[in-house]
């Protein structure tokens, strides 16, 4: 009898506890601001696919949140489970419900590829030994869709000893084969700065790396710099069959870092062709194509001009401008934007930060029809607590679901 009454006093505990928990949680997430879209133009329904991701500051407190067109979630209003796990990508989570065992350790979505059959995963596991030398290993991971067959397995890095770093950026599967691309750090055991873009063709079947093909190598000697970039992917995870590649050189000074136009390009890889090419930018400037977003079909720049903001669509295939739209919000240089494409939409958040990151004024979002430029949503954000002044509020990025 002592210990079922142990067992239920200690059951009383627990259930008491939680529930302190989530009485707290309520308590203080009911005095935090309650940010909201305040429609302007258009409909409503535009806004169901829009996350904002942001953060709440006052001196010592700091706290997530997520905006969406039905209000604001705090992270403290998330369920235990949520917030072990962290703020995770729309995309991320929704494999993790539909494939839970094989997304298991799986967090990040440049390093999955996705079709209707497989789901595939890659990422470069390293560690440096007590000499000092990397060894760097991939994890590979190729789930079957039809019958949830899983193979999972782990093999070197081809030419480890001379990488200092490998960074997944981008995965597809390409005739049964695994292509994964990186970008490396190699030691040149000399003044010089290396970085390369390598292709590994992985044969899954076989648990083996058929080739290590080098991209783009370039080697520096400081003041001398180069850097590689990436339009930002708005499929990542998708069958694409090209890549973007920035490569940037310039020349580092006390005043800070000089790019050599010149010498700096916008790079394109085709997987199936296997060709590489200098992308001919056209009316774009190098700056406005390497800061763009891609899709695999088509580069989405954006341009501030006499006042307003416009979107030039690039085909990728033909290399030439296909459209260019005016947007109806007015150009702030002294504001960041950021913007989302989607089923033929493009959605423009401008999120009233000074160049320090704060937000001085309400986040304008606006939804338009990326061919015509047509405004089918327009609206800012507001604030229903009185205490809202205490607080500043930083955006972090936005989704399209």
């Amino acid at each position: 009898m002592k210990r079922y009454l142990c067992s239920i006093i200690i059951g009383m505990v627990v259930i008491l506890s939680i529930g302190t928990y989530y009485v707290n949680v309520a308590s203080s997430a009911s005095s935090l601001p309650e940010y909201t879209f305040k429609k302007l133009e258009g409909s409503d329904k535009e806004l169901n696919p829009v996350i904002i991701n942001a953060s709440l500051e006052n001196n010592a407190f700091f706290e997530s949140l997520m905006i969406e067109s039905n209000g604001t979630t705090y992270e403290s209003e998330r369920s235990y489970l949520e917030n072990l796990t962290g703020r995770q990508d729309h995309r991320i989570e929704r494999l993790v419900k539909e494939h839970r065992s094989f997304m298991r350790g799986k967090d990040s979505i440049s390093s999955l590829y996705e079709d209707d059959d497989f789901l595939a995963y890659a990422s470069v596991n390293s560690e440096y030994t007590k000499s000092g030398n990397m060894e760097a290993k991939f994890d590979i991971g190729l789930l079957e869709k039809k019958d949830e067959e899983e193979t999972s397995f782990q093999i070197e890095l081809p030419n480890q000893g001379r990488i200092m770093n490998a960074d997944v950026r981008d995965v597809q599967l390409v005739h049964s084969k695994l292509q994964v691309l990186t970008m490396n750090d190699v030691n040149s055991n000399n003044e010089k700065q290396t970085k390369e873009v390598h292709l590994y063709t992985i044969d899954v079947a076989n648990k083996k790396v058929l080739s290590d093909k080098t991209l783009v190598s370039e080697s520096l000697t400081y003041p001398d710099q180069v850097d590689f970039e990436m339009p930002i992917d708005l499929a990542p995870s998708q069958p694409n069959n090209m890549v973007f590649i920035s490569l940037i050189k310039g020349v580092n000074h006390e005043d800070g870092f000089e790019e050599k136009l010149k010498e700096s390009k916008l790079l394109s890889y085709n997987y199936e062709t296997e060709k590489l090419e200098t992308v001919k930018k056209g009316s774009l400037s190098l700056d406005m194509a390497r800061s763009g977003y891609a899709d695999g079909k088509n580069l989405y720049a954006v341009e501030m001009k006499s006042g307003k903001y416009r979107i030039k669509t690039f085909d990728l295939s033909s290399q030439t401008l296909t459209n260019d739209t005016e947007l109806d919000i007015a150009a702030n240089k002294e504001e960041q934007y950021t913007a989302g494409f989607k089923n033929g939409r493009v959605y423009f958040l401008l999120n009233g930060m000074n160049q320090v990151g704060k937000t001085n004024k309400p986040a304008k979002l606006l939804i338009a029809d990326i061919k015509t430029g047509k405004t089918l949503y327009k609206g800012e954000t507001v604030i229903n607590k009185k205490n809202s002044k205490s607080f500043e509020l930083y955006i972090d990025d936005l989704e399209i679901k």
